[in-house]
C-alpha cells in the first residue's frame, strides 16, 4: 500500500507532466526507482533534452527534502521542479531551480544519527514559473 508520502511525490510528478504537455512538450516519466530523474523532457524537435527532479510539499511549506547527493547532481540539463500544494482550494505553486542554485543553497543537518538535505522556500520565489528555463517547445 502506496504511503501518503508516496502519493504526493506521485502526485507532484504528474502534475509538473501534465504542465508540461500543456506548454507543448513532449514529457514522459521515469521509473520511480530512477536516481535523480523523475521527467524525461524534450522540445518537440528533440533537440533540447532535459532531466527533471520534482519535489513535492503538501504540508510543510517552508523547505524541500532532498537526496543528499543532490549536492553533486549538477548539470544545465537537470532541472528541479519544487511543488507546493496548498490544501485550501488546492493552489499549486511551480518553482523550476537550476540544479546548480539546489547544490549552491542547500542546507544538510544531522540529528542525532540522521542526516537531512534541504531547500528553502525562502530561495524559490524568482524561480516561480519559471518554465522558460526549458526554452521553446516547438
Amino acid at each position: 500500500m502506496a504511503s501518503e508520502r508516496q502519493l504526493t511525490g506521485m502526485r507532484g510528478v504528474y502534475l509538473v507532466a501534465a504542465e508540461f504537455s500543456r506548454l507543448g512538450f513532449i514529457v514522459s516519466p521515469t521509473s520511480r526507482s530512477a536516481i535523480g530523474a523523475d521527467i524525461l523532457v524534450t522540445d518537440q524537435q528533440c533537440s533540447r533534452a532535459y532531466s527533471v527532479q520534482v519535489k513535492t510539499n503538501a504540508k510543510t511549506f517552508n523547505f524541500w527534502l532532498l537526496n543528499k547527493k543532490s549536492k553533486e547532481l549538477v548539470s544545465p540539463t537537470h532541472i528541479y521542479v519544487l511543488v507546493s500544494i496548498r490544501k485550501k482550494g488546492d493552489q499549486i505553486e511551480y518553482f523550476v531551480v537550476p540544479s546548480h542554485v539546489v547544490s549552491e543553497k542547500m542546507t544538510i543537518e544531522k540529528e542525532g544519527k540522521s542526516t537531512f538535505s534541504s531547500f528553502a522556500y525562502k530561495d524559490t520565489k524568482v524561480y516561480e514559473d519559471k518554465w522558460s528555463i526549458f526554452g521553446e517547445p516547438t
